[in-house]
């Protein structure tokens, strides 16, 4: 069995323009802590991370404590969003609409095939292990949505303000074979 603990990231400083470049904000960082005290005592042997700042800065004191470095993989990064991508009528034309995109922005299936592609590498090199993987709401979504297609909106809808969000997947070989939320501070500050 292969073990995967997946971390949304903390609460990132939005005034930061630049979304892959966008750092934790003070509270982000100080929310991170969570991370540490849910990983600190189970079995870890590696760190992957979307190569989003925010995903990767959120698991680095955890990296840190176990002494490990991290692995960036390209293909776990947050969707590409586009002109008014992050109001709530795009995201549920999105999930109605695996294909849909607003202009220049990526679909759901777009996001869910890169994930996926992405996890079963990590999941063949890691066979047997207990990893962390640092990503984001809506790629972690597509990944939940893929072994559970009655994961939707309304459960993305959920997670939605829970920054930073640990959740932990079991694995025989790709297939999944159980799941448990461990833990998640919730924000609020979407309109």
């Amino acid at each position: 069995m292969t073990r995967v603990y997946f971390v949304r990231h903390a609460q990132p400083d939005f005034s930061h323009k630049q979304d892959s470049d966008r750092p934790l904000s003070a509270e982000g960082k100080k929310d991170s802590a969570l991370v540490l005290e849910i990983l600190k005592d189970l079995p870890v042997d590696e760190f992957y991370s979307s190569p989003y700042r925010r995903s990767y800065d959120t698991i680095a004191p955890a990296a840190e404590y176990f002494g490990k470095t991290i692995r960036v993989v390209e293909d776990f990064h947050e969707r590409v969003a586009g002109e008014n991508g992050n109001i709530k009528e795009m995201f549920e034309k999105r999930w109605a609409d695996f294909d849909f995109c607003e202009e220049g922005g990526e679909s759901l299936n777009s996001v869910q095939k890169r994930n996926i592609n992405a996890l079963h590498t990590v999941l063949k090199e890691n066979d047997g292990k207990s990893i962390v993987i640092g990503t984001h709401g809506t790629a972690l979504s597509s990944i939940l949505n893929y072994f559970n297609p009655d994961f939707n909106v309304n459960c993305f809808f959920r997670i939605i303000d829970w920054m930073p969000y640990i959740i932990e997947l079991d694995f025989d070989g790709t297939k999944l074979i159980g799941q448990k939320e461990l833990g998640h501070v919730l924000k609020t500050f979407r309109k």
